[in-house]
């Protein structure tokens, strides 16, 4: 018997999978991702900016703020903390640092946090830090040391720890070499214990140089997928957002594969999901008594004897024939088995060979992982830019997992776009698009509809150019995803009542009628009869019944029996639908209780051979 820890792990372990949730990445370390904001708090942090734009200290909050209630509902398990450095009062572990002011621990973000940061917001809230924490002397290697202090306390395993840098003033100590040397040496400490630094400049008069002392305090690139250090500040708060949104978003990757070109060719890529369907989370069931968690578990008991049965005590049965055959576990997973996974390239095709109407589910990004094989960046960017100046796309094979069936896919070739701000919009790399069968493929069935004249066609045409608009998918919130959030946000955070939200997938109805003025009614006069009017009510048709008495209706068939008998010769009867195949057999008297289509068709061809 197969050892009890080799089937169940132990369940006293911190990461678990959850119930129904599928492996969703091949991460290089397991543990909690940590994000330590460090915010200065100097006088020139306060100063409001023209025309009423708030302050880089509100800037500031309102972004952490944001960060806070992202991560209370996608990771809640992540740890964060918030110090404020170049304050006048001190608050820290054991008071050993002066001007440093560890406003929130590392620990995982919470309602109460999210309130006590909605304190420090707008004037009330400048006049709150300053009465709290006020501003005096500034001491950044002070700040560091502290940071460092926080991460040795945590006894967790993190993966992933990152330290954000706030601040306007491109030279903090004011020329004093002294601080300088001290701040850069404990910068290359925490670097040198995994800690990514990052700087969030902000505007100040005369502009932001970040060579003055900057530069070598955080950290470089990880590699090419990392933005590097940005040269010009923020001076918005959606740049700031963005900007901070691209760091603390861990890029995970969720498998690695081999990408075969031919001829003994392999480099290594790295499969990313760009896009996935927001839903809400699932619910937690609780114990009633003490309000926990409850966790469910599985075991199985044999229905003699009770005695606990391990997974390797169980078989695999397939009735085929009226015969039960039995399998073991090895025998299914080979059965399974078509390809090891990775991607095989078979060759290119022009783009305008790839329609709108292939798509049938989110696509994936390829992207090259170096560390795998050295020169796999070189070889994917050379393919990447041949394949952008010939307009072509890669036909490929594409093998998820090992008992998963192969699936053809087309690389779209994609060139790293910048906005304004020169924060990465889109990454270099390559679209996965999934390729349908042609069993995917199906032939509806157009029923006769009276034909549109041309002068009709003409003026809808002329209808859908004016409501035409530029579509981009993040300006369309979920609106029941946004108020369910709102809700438990208001429950969290004590409110009277949830924030209201703006349905955007609503139509602007006045705006629609400006913009077509007459066009609508003149639509109207071309299509309908005269005093046409589409909201009343019409009488509902009655059936008069034969004088003889009601006929009973014969099911309609919509395919004749040498038609039928066409398809049982090419095997073509699984295209047919289930209603047609349904209405087969009641004509020729096939009796069957099933309702699948496999059913069905088994029964016709029993009838008909």
């Amino acid at each position: 018997m197969a050892d009890w820890n080799a089937y169940y792990p132990k369940e006293d372990d911190e990461v678990e999978q959850e119930e129904g949730e599928e492996s969703v990445g091949d991460y290089k370390s397991s543990g909690r991702d940590s994000l330590v904001f460090l915010v200065d708090a100097s006088k020139e942090m306060f100063i409001k900016g023209e025309d009423g734009e708030p302050s880089n200290f509100d800037m500031t909050m309102q972004c952490v703020r944001s960060v806070y209630t992202s991560k209370i509902i996608s990771s809640d398990k992540d740890l964060i903390a918030l110090v404020f450095y170049g304050t006048e009062q001190s608050k820290n572990p054991r008071n050993t640092f002066k001007h440093v002011y560890v406003y929130h621990d590392l620990d995982s973000p919470g309602a109460q946090r999210v309130q006590n940061i909605d304190s420090l917001r707008g004037e009330e809230g400048a006049q709150l830090a300053a009465e709290t924490m006020g501003s005096g002397q500034t001491s950044l290697g002070d700040a560091l040391w502290c940071c460092y202090n926080l991460y040795s306390d945590i006894k967790l395993r993190l993966s992933h720890k990152r330290l954000m840098i706030f601040t306007c003033r491109d030279d903090p100590h004011g020329g004093d070499s002294t601080r300088d040397i001290r701040a850069r040496t404990k910068a290359a400490d925490l670097k040198g214990t995994g800690v990514v630094i990052d700087l969030m400049h902000l505007k100040k008069p005369g502009g932001f140089d970040v060579s003055c002392f900057f530069c070598d305090i955080v950290s470089p690139p990880e590699d090419e997928r990392e933005l590097g250090l940005q040269l010009e500040p923020c001076g918005k708060l959606e740049d700031l957002k963005n900007r901070v949104r691209a760091k603390e978003m861990k890029k995970r990757v969720q498998s690695r594969l081999t990408f075969s070109l031919g001829d003994g060719m392999n480099i290594a890529v790295g499969v990313y999901l760009l896009v996935k369907t927001a839903t809400k989370p699932q619910a937690v069931r609780l114990y009633a008594e003490t309000n926990e968690p409850v966790r469910t578990k599985t075991r199985l008991f044999h229905t003699q004897n009770g005695s606990l049965l391990l997974p390797s005590d169980t078989k695999r049965a397939q009735v085929y024939g009226k015969k039960q055959i039995v399998m073991e576990k090895g025998e299914v997973d080979e059965i399974k088995k078509f390809d090891d996974p990775g991607l095989v390239l078979i060759g290119f095709k022009p783009m305008d060979c790839l329609k709108l109407h292939h798509h049938i589910r989110p696509s994936l990004f390829i992207y090259p992982e170096e560390e795998q094989v050295t020169g796999s960046s070189c070889v994917f960017t050379a393919l990447l830019q041949k394949c952008s100046e010939r307009n072509v796309f890669a036909l490929c094979k594409y093998t998820s997992k090992l008992n998963t069936p192969p699936r053809f896919v087309a690389l779209i070739p994609q060139r790293e776009v910048l906005d304004s701000s020169q924060v990465q919009a889109a990454p270099a790399g390559f679209h996965a698009i999934y390729l349908p069968y042609a069993d995917d493929k199906r032939t509806l069935d157009v029923h006769d509809c009276p034909t549109a004249s041309d002068e009709q066609v003409d003026k809808m045409k002329q209808i859908v150019h004016k409501l035409r608009f530029r579509y981009r998918s993040d300006a369309f919130e979920n609106p029941v995803l946004q108020q369910h959030y709102r809700n438990l946000e208001a429950l969290a955070l004590d409110m009277c009542a949830p924030e209201a939200i703006e349905d955007f997938t609503m139509p602007k109805v006045k705006m629609m009628d400006d913009r077509l003025g007459p066009l609508v009614q003149e639509f109207k006069d071309l299509v309908y009869p005269p005093n046409y009017n589409p909201e009343s009510k019409t009488a509902a048709k009655r059936k008069q019944a034969d004088a003889e008495g009601a006929v009973d209706k014969k099911p309609k068939v919509e395919i004749s029996e040498d038609e039928l008998r066409a398809h049982v010769a090419k095997g073509t009867l699984s295209k047919l639908t289930v209603p047609v195949l349904k209405d087969a057999c009641k004509h020729f008297g096939v009796r069957t209780t099933g309702t699948k289509k496999a059913e069905l068709i088994e029964a016709l061809l029993a009838q008909l051979n």
